[in-house]
């Protein structure tokens, strides 16, 4: 079973070494790929002068953009699952095999690396975002994402095929909740996450904003109008 390690960054220039070289030097079991997505930045150069493998995107397609480019090299390339995790450095690799572990053994068709499968969430407006994200997942299909919003996933076959080239398939919670009504199965394993310390978030604050009210509609009506296909 081939894994490919799928990095989106966006200004990364300061963090994609480091991620990038942990995985070259400790994980070497795994392919990687880093989708470069229209930086305005220098991770484009640093990424050439370290000849990492590039997906070099001309512009800036956001997130769900960068994923489905990505998910379609994978496809290319024939791999059997992706994990996808961030450019900043936050994600730590050590956690894929568990993940990997936990798909094999569950069957699942999608693995989320969540902080809070065995650990509180502390108080904060962010956690406020996640948890109404979490209620509005429960209520709308009866199962528990403890964590709809992290960024660490590993995706089968199937649904790197779904991510790379069906419309209206990113890599956020709204369409979590509608491949779980569709009958895909979704397992969460417990991970460490660290803080950013570098770059550009994809999420500024007024996107943050727009995002929620993204996803409560994504969530709570959008979803019922889509066909539901596994």
């Amino acid at each position: 079973m081939r894994t490919l390690i799928l990095i989106p960054a966006y200004n990364e220039a300061e963090s994609i070494e480091k991620v990038v070289d942990n995985i070259v030097t400790n994980y070497p079991q795994y392919d990687y790929v880093v989708v470069n997505d229209g930086s305005t930045d220098a991770t484009r150069k640093v990424c050439k002068e370290r000849g990492y493998n590039l997906l070099d995107l001309p512009v800036n397609l956001g997130l769900a953009g960068a994923i489905k480019s990505g998910m379609k090299y994978a496809n290319f390339c024939q791999y059997d699952r992706v994990v996808q995790i961030d450019g900043d450095g936050q994600h730590d690799p050590r956690y894929i095999e568990d993940m990997l572990k936990a798909m094999d053994d569950t069957g699942s068709d999608i693995v989320i690396g969540s902080r809070f499968v065995s650990k509180k969430k502390n108080v904060s407006m962010r956690m406020f975002g996640n948890n109404l994200i979490e209620f509005l997942i429960l209520i709308t299909t009866g199962k528990k994402i403890s964590d709809p919003t992290s960024g660490m996933r590993l995706f089968n076959k199937s649904m790197i095929k779904k991510f790379g080239y069906k419309t209206n398939y990113g890599p956020e919670p709204d369409t979590l909740a509608y491949l779980i009504n569709s009958g895909v199965k979704v397992t969460e394993v417990q991970v460490e996450m660290k803080e950013r310390e570098h770059g550009t978030s994809y999420l500024s604050v007024p996107r943050s904003v727009l995002y929620m009210m993204h996803m409560v509609y994504g969530i709570v009506i959008f979803q019922w109008f889509r066909r539901k296909e596994k």
